[in-house]
C-alpha cells in the first residue's frame, strides 16, 4: 500500500491490513531514520526498511527522516484481533487429555525376565545332560564343581557363563566351609578369602557384572580363569568331609 506524505515522502508497509502484535515492515524511497515513539517499538531498522510492532489497536503515527525530507505524522493503521463486540470473557477450557498408559517399559521388563528364565534353564537343562546316574547326594562336592566348571568351559554357547561360574563357586564354598555361607553377598565373602584364593574374588565380582551391569562382564578370558577356578577342588576339604564322598 503506498501513503503520500505532503506530497513529498511516498512510503509502502506490509501486511496490508496489519493487527495487533504483528510485525509491521514499513519501506520509504531513500533511506530513513524512523523517530521512536511510546506507540510503538522499533524492531529493526535498514536504510529504507523499518519493521515495527505495537499492542495499542489505535492508528500509528510515524514521523522521521528520509533522505533530505521529514515526515510527521504518517498514519498506519492497526485492527484489534477481538470483534466489535466482544465481551473479553475467556472461551471456557476443554478439560485436558489424559495421557496413555506407558506399557512400553512393563513390555521391555517382562521381556527381559523371560530371557533371563530361558537362559537359566538352558543352563539347567545342559547341568543336567552331563549329570550321570550317581545321586547328587553321593557325589563329592569336589568333582560335582569340577563337572560344572567342566560343563561351563566346553559348552561356549552357554548364556550367562560368568553368572553360573560365579554361583557354583559360591555353593563349592559354602558346601565346603562352613564361613562361607551361600547368603553371603561379594563384598562379605571376599574378604574371607586367603591370599591364594584371589580367583574367587574375580570369578565373583564377573558374574555380578554380568547379572546386575548393563554393560556386563569385563573382558576377561573365561577359559583361563575357568582353569584356575579347578584349582580350589584339589584342596583337601576341612569340616571333615573326604574327596571319595564314602562312609568313614
Amino acid at each position: 500500500m503506498m501513503l503520500p506524505v505532503l506530497a513529498l515522502v511516498a512510503v509502502s508497509f506490509s501486511p496490508p491490513a496489519p493487527t495487533v502484535g504483528d510485525l509491521i515492515t514499513v519501506r520509504f524511497e531513500g533511506e530513513v531514520a524512523l523517530e521512536p515513539s511510546e506507540q510503538y517499538e522499533i524492531v529493526s531498522q535498514e536504510e529504507s526498511t523499518t519493521v515495527i510492532r505495537t499492542f495499542q489497536p489505535v492508528p500509528l503515527l510515524l514521523s522521521g527522516r528520509t533522505g533530505d525530507t521529514g515526515f510527521r505524522n504518517l498514519v498506519i493503521p492497526v485492527r484489534s484481533v477481538l470483534r466489535p463486540d466482544d465481551d473479553l470473557t475467556p472461551a471456557p477450557l476443554a478439560p485436558p487429555l489424559s495421557s496413555p498408559y506407558p506399557r512400553a517399559p512393563f513390555v521391555a521388563i517382562a521381556l527381559a525376565a523371560l530371557a533371563a528364565a530361558v537362559a537359566w534353564s538352558a543352563v539347567w537343562l545342559a547341568l543336567r545332560r552331563q549329570s550321570t546316574s550317581v545321586p547328587v547326594a553321593s557325589v563329592p562336592p569336589a568333582e560335582r564343581f569340577r563337572r560344572a566348571v567342566m560343563l561351563l568351559k566346553t559348552e561356549r554357547d552357554l548364556p550367562r557363563r560368568w553368572a553360573a561360574l560365579a554361583d557354583e563357586t559360591r555353593i563349592y564354598l559354602a558346601v565346603t566351609r562352613s564361613s562361607f555361607g551361600s547368603e553371603l553377598t561379594t563384598s562379605e565373602l571376599v574378604p574371607r578369602l586367603g591370599e591364594g584364593e584371589r580367583v574367587v574374588a574375580d570369578i565373583l565380582r564377573q558374574g555380578d557384572l554380568e547379572k546386575f551391569s548393563r554393560s556386563g562382564a569385563a573382558p576377561v578370558d573365561f577359559d583361563s580363569l575357568a582353569a584356575r577356578a579347578l584349582d580350589l577342588a584339589k584342596e583337601p576339604e576341612p569340616d571333615g568331609q573326604q574327596s571319595g564322598g564314602g562312609e568313614p
